[in-house]
C-alpha cells in the first residue's frame, strides 16, 4: 500500500550515514589517486591552531585536537605493525584488513533545560530535572556533579525525572543534550544555593558573610573552628523565624536556561578484521577508539556508552537488514527471530581511550558522549573489510557486509571469467 516503510531516528541520527559516505569516499579517493589514506586524512584535518573554526556552512567548531586524536588511535592500534599481522593471516589462508575513520558529531537538541535543586534538612539533595535516562547513568553522573559542587555524599542526591507532576519543563535525552545542558542548570542552581546558604549561615554563626567560606559541605568562619553543615543550614532556613523573609523556607534554587550553541564531540576509530575467503565470514579482531568528550564526568560511563555504540554500529555494518517480500511489501524480518542482531561473541575487547580537550562553549568544558561509538562504526568496519578484500580488486561493499555478500564480491569475477 506504500512505497516507504515507517522509520524512527537511529542513534546519532544522520551522522553515522554521513560519516560512512565521507570516510568511504576518502578511502576510495586515496586508492584511485595513489595517496596513502592516512596522509590524505592528515592533510584535511583542521589544525589545532585554527580553532575556533567556522566551516563553509557557518557552523563554528569551538575547540579540538583532531590530528592528535587520530595519531593516538593509530598508535594504540599499532597501525605500523599491521603488515606483519596481515602476512601471518595470509599464511593461515585468511585475508586481513585494517580501517580508520574519523568522525565529528553535531549535538544540539532542545536548547532549553530546567533544574530545581533543594537541600532538605533530613540529609537529601533533591534534583528535579527535565531529562530522562535510557541507561546513560544519569543517577551517577548527575549526582557526581552535585557532590562536587555542594560537598555532600553521593548517596544523598535524589534525582527526580520523568514525573510530569514535578517537572515543569524538560527537553529529555536526545542529541547528547542531557548532561551537557543539565550540568549548566544544576551548576547555576547549586551556586545560588551556596550564596543563599552563606547568608543564612552568617545569621546562625553571627558572622559577616565576607568572613565565611564554603568547602566540603560546610560553611566555615575563616580562622576559627566554627562551622555549620549545609543540611543544618537547610534546617535553619525552615526553623529560624528571625531570618529575613527571602531566606526562609526550603533551601533551594531554580535555574531555567536556553543554550542555543551546538557542541561537537569527535574522535577516531581503527578496526581490524579477518575474512575467510572460502566462506566470506568476517571476524572482528581488534577495535580501537579514541573519543573526545571534553571534560569526562565519569570516564567509565563514557567508555560503556562508546562500547555500546560500537556494537550497535557494527551490527548495522555486518548483519542487520530489513527484508521485504517482493510484490507484497510484507516485512519478512518481522521479529528478532528473523532479524540478525549482533551477539557478544562477534566482538573483541574494545580498546577505548578518552581525549579531554575542554569545550570552550560550555562553562564546564563538557561535550556529549552518547553517540560517539555509533557515528564512526559503520565506516571503520567497512573500510577494514574492503582493505581485506583489496587483493580481489574489491573497491566497495554495501552494508550489511554479510558472508554471502563478501563471498560473492571476492569470487564473482572468478565466476565471470570462468
Amino acid at each position: 500500500m506504500t512505497n516507504t516503510p515507517p522509520t524512527r531516528p537511529y542513534r546519532s541520527s544522520g551522522r553515522p550515514e554521513v560519516m560512512f559516505v565521507m570516510e568511504r569516499l576518502i578511502d576510495i579517493a586515496a586508492r584511485r589517486s595513489g595517496l596513502d589514506r592516512i596522509e590524505l586524512r592528515r592533510r584535511n584535518l583542521i589544525p589545532e591552531h585554527a580553532m575556533p573554526y567556522r566551516n563553509p556552512f557557518g557552523m563554528l567548531y569551538d575547540s579540538g585536537a583532531y590530528r592528535n586524536v587520530m595519531e593516538r588511535a593509530l598508535e594504540l592500534a599499532d597501525w605500523n605493525g599491521f603488515p606483519a599481522r596481515r602476512a601471518a593471516a595470509r599464511a593461515r589462508g585468511l585475508c586481513r584488513g585494517i580501517g580508520v575513520a574519523n568522525y565529528m558529531d553535531t549535538a544540539t537538541g532542545v536548547p532549553r533545560e530546567r533544574a530545581e535543586v533543594t537541600v532538605m534538612p533530613e540529609g537529601i539533595v533533591e534534583v528535579v530535572i527535565g531529562t530522562v535516562s535510557q541507561g546513560q547513568g544519569h543517577d551517577t553522573s548527575f549526582a557526581q556533579l552535585i557532590t562536587e559542587w555542594l560537598g555532600v555524599e553521593l548517596d544523598t542526591v535524589k534525582l527526580v525525572t520523568g514525573d510530569t507532576d514535578r517537572v515543569v519543563f524538560g527537553g529529555g535525552a536526545h542529541s547528547g543534550r542531557a548532561l551537557r545542558l543539565g550540568s549548566i542548570v544544576m551548576h547555576a542552581a547549586s551556586r545560588e544555593i551556596i550564596e543563599k546558604g552563606l547568608r543564612i549561615a552568617s545569621h546562625v554563626l553571627e558572622a559577616d558573610v565576607a568572613d565565611l567560606s564554603f568547602a566540603d559541605g560546610r560553611f566555615v568562619v575563616t580562622g576559627t573552628d566554627r562551622s555549620i553543615h549545609l543540611f543544618e543550614v537547610a534546617r535553619a532556613a525552615l526553623e529560624h523565624h528571625d531570618l529575613p523573609e527571602d531566606l526562609r523556607g526550603p533551601l533551594g534554587a531554580i535555574s531555567d536556561q536556553t543554550v542555543p550553541e551546538a557542541s561537537f564531540p569527535y574522535g577516531c576509530h581503527v578496526c581490524e578484521v579477518e575474512v575467510d575467503p572460502d566462506t566470506g565470514t568476517v571476524r572482528i579482531e581488534r577495535h580501537t577508539a579514541v573519543d573526545d568528550v571534553g571534560r569526562a564526568v565519569n570516564p567509565m560511563i563514557v567508555h560503556g556508552q562508546v562500547h555500546g555504540g560500537i556494537a550497535q554500529g557494527m551490527g548495522q555494518a555486518l548483519c542487520e537488514q530489513c527484508y521485504y517480500e517482493p510484490g507484497s511489501g510484507q516485512l519478512l524480518a518481522g521479529s528478532f527471530m528473523d532479524y540478525a542482531m549482533p551477539r557478544a561473541a562477534m566482538f573483541p575487547m574494545f580498546h577505548a581511550e578518552l581525549s579531554e580537550v575542554p569545550s570552550t562553549t560550555h562553562p564546564l568544558g563538557i561535550r556529549p558522549a552518547g553517540e560517539g561509538g555509533t557515528t564512526p562504526a559503520l565506516a571503520v568496519v567497512v573500510n577494514a573489510i574492503v582493505d581485506a578484500l583489496s587483493e580481489y580488486g574489491v573497491e566497495h561493499i554495501e552494508m550489511p557486509a554479510t558472508a554471502q555478500r563478501l563471498w560473492q564480491a571476492m569470487h564473482g569475477r572468478e565466476r565471470q571469467a570462468a
